[in-house]
């Protein structure tokens, strides 16, 4: 899919969570350490990399993890 396809969809679904006091803090100083101003997008973005990132590991391969290290 195209960046400007993927820009064009429109997002209808909402997910709410709650956080703890502590949780809050860390993240609202995170957020403000590194300058995010999209406070939105960054909680996606690190969702769906962490989501994306743990299906690649996930993926079925022809050999275990053992007998591909011989």
């Amino acid at each position: 899919m195209k960046k400007a396809d993927r820009t064009k969809q429109l997002r209808i679904h909402n997910i709410t969570f709650r956080l703890n006091e502590t949780e809050y803090r860390t993240v609202e100083g995170y957020i403000r350490k590194y300058k995010i101003t999209n406070k939105s997008r960054w909680y996606r973005e690190t969702i769906l990399f962490h989501i994306l990132k743990t299906l690649e590991e996930d993926y079925p391969t022809l050999f275990n993890e053992n007998e591909m290290r011989r």
